[in-house]
């Protein structure tokens, strides 16, 4: 592997080739983007750190730090390592995974508001994730699986009903909204159906939750998402030719619709692995990319710099839900929506205008 750079293309911007097996496959870098990137994820890492520091049980940061390395005290390894180790880094992973999914929903509608809690994926993935909980009562997996087929099924459907000789971005945001607004009162429907242990604990799972993540949830979504997000930098270049329009794509060697549900597949299941382990965790999705876009100055949304605002979105939300309202923990899901509500107004009232 080597990088070849800087140059001076793409307008003035710097950037670098990236050469992998021999020259075989080659990447081109924007250097302004992964320095954004950077910079992110060390003031996402600085936040994880502080988060592991705070609580009822208040440890200094060498200590945390020896913790991490295996140089303290039982007590601290097991409050750092077992208690809020697993959650903090969860909220930085699957921070990421959204940032990875919503960028590449909005590549493939080409509207900042194309993410998959708005079009509807989310509350697909719930819906198939509360069918195993309710019904099959089934493990991790199991869930993880069932999200995955209900999100997927939700885009077929949602895909389906939006084609009209080829799909426009804006009308498949206002199906999935409509089917997003359907799929809502059915999950309603089960709760109101299910046992009443069983409906509180997937109520609250539902508003998107990071309590009481261990050691054994991080490694299984982990597991997946070492599957998932090498496969969504896999598509990123015929992604980025596709945001192009389809005949200049074409002209490049790009199947198009191949392309569309390559991106699909990947996008939901990215979203379906968060629903699965903590629930629908809303606004992540939809305000990672554009504010990655807006810090990187770049033309369109790119992958690595929304993975890295992602997660430092969810790994600040996972803070104030844990510290705003202490010793109370909120769902890190309330805090996401209301920071949305307003960032999502604030986009309407901008995409209005223009």
């Amino acid at each position: 592997m080597s990088l070849i750079g800087p140059s001076k293309i793409d307008f003035g911007r710097p950037t670098g080739i990236l050469n992998l097996w021999g020259g075989r496959l080659t990447q081109r870098l924007d250097l302004r983007a992964l320095l954004v990137s950077a910079l992110v994820v060390a003031i996402a890492l600085a936040v994880a750190l502080v988060t592991l520091t705070s609580g009822e049980f208040q440890i200094a940061v060498p200590e945390v730090v020896g913790a991490l390395f295996g140089q303290a005290t039982a007590k601290v390894h097991m409050v750092v390592v077992e208690w809020r180790l697993p959650r903090t880094s969860l909220a930085l992973i699957m921070g990421a995974a959204l940032g990875i999914s919503g960028a590449i929903f909005q590549s493939l509608t080409r509207n900042p508001l194309g993410s998959p809690d708005v079009i509807g994926f989310d509350s697909g993935a719930y819906t198939g994730a509360l069918i195993v909980i309710i019904v099959l009562k089934g493990t991790f997996y199991a869930v993880a699986g069932g999200a995955l087929l209900g999100g997927i099924i939700t885009a077929l459907v949602v895909y389906l009903l939006a084609w009209r000789g080829g799909v426009q971005g804006f009308r498949l945001i206002i199906v999935g909204i409509g089917i997003s607004a359907m799929l809502n009162s059915f999950n309603t429907y089960l709760l109101i159906r299910a046992d009443l242990e069983v409906a509180m604990a997937a109520a609250i799972w539902g508003v998107g939750s990071l309590n009481g993540m261990t050691l054994e949830r991080l490694a299984q979504v982990c597991a997946v998402l070492a599957v998932l997000v090498p496969a969504a930098f896999f598509i990123s270049r015929p992604m980025r030719q596709l945001e192009m329009g389809d005949d200049a794509a074409r002209s490049l060697g790009v199947n198009a619709e191949w392309t569309r549900l390559a991106m699909t597949i990947v996008g939901v299941a990215l979203t379906a692995t968060v629903t699965a382990a903590a629930g629908p965790i809303a606004f992540v999705a939809l305000a990672a990319p554009q504010i990655a876009m807006r810090l990187t100055r770049s033309a369109g949304v790119a992958l690595l710099p929304s993975a890295a605002t992602g997660a430092l979105l969810l790994g600040v939300a996972d803070y104030l839900a844990q510290r705003a309202f202490a010793p109370t923990q909120l769902p890190v899901g309330i805090v996401t929506i209301c920071i949305g509500g307003l960032y999502f107004a604030w986009l309407l009232m901008r995409e209005a205008r223009r």
